[in-house]
């Protein structure tokens, strides 16, 4: 499971550190993908592949259009030398992601937010709100 909480800042080339911790989970070649929320989500190989089988054991008239965005808008990103990704263009401007990043854990994957909308999506939350959810799913 990923988890944690990183600021980082994303340089003029697109590049973006990547925490060591994520790292370890990740790999040093995963995928960085526009899949929800406004944010870049960055899944390990595995992870990826599980996500790209749940998608092949739906009927296609469901799954088609969901399997082409994903795929139109998914990259592989190699870690260097220094622990960053280069993150393409189309996936920052997706993010609204320019010089900063807050980089967290997010169980089975890690998401980078512009660390505004992240604010914002979570304040938009109430704690009531959160205990109401935890206890929909039975904890």
């Amino acid at each position: 499971m990923l988890y944690g909480r990183f600021q980082h800042n994303i340089d003029a080339k697109g590049r973006l550190f990547v925490p060591a911790k994520l790292r370890d989970k990740l790999g040093s070649l995963f995928i960085a993908a526009a899949v929800m929320d406004h944010c870049v989500c960055l899944y390990s190989m595995d992870e990826w592949e599980k996500l790209q089988e749940g998608l092949a054991q739906k009927p296609m008239t469901q799954a088609r259009k969901l399997q082409r965005y994903l795929s139109a808008n998914a990259v592989d990103v190699q870690v260097d030398a220094q622990g960053r990704i280069l993150l393409p263009r189309h996936l920052l401007e997706y993010a609204g992601l320019e010089k900063e990043a807050l980089v967290i854990g997010a169980g089975n994957r890690a998401e980078v937010w512009n660390p505004a909308a992240y604010e914002a999506d979570i304040d938009s939350m109430t704690s009531e709100e959160v205990e109401a959810e935890f206890a929909e799913l039975g904890f």
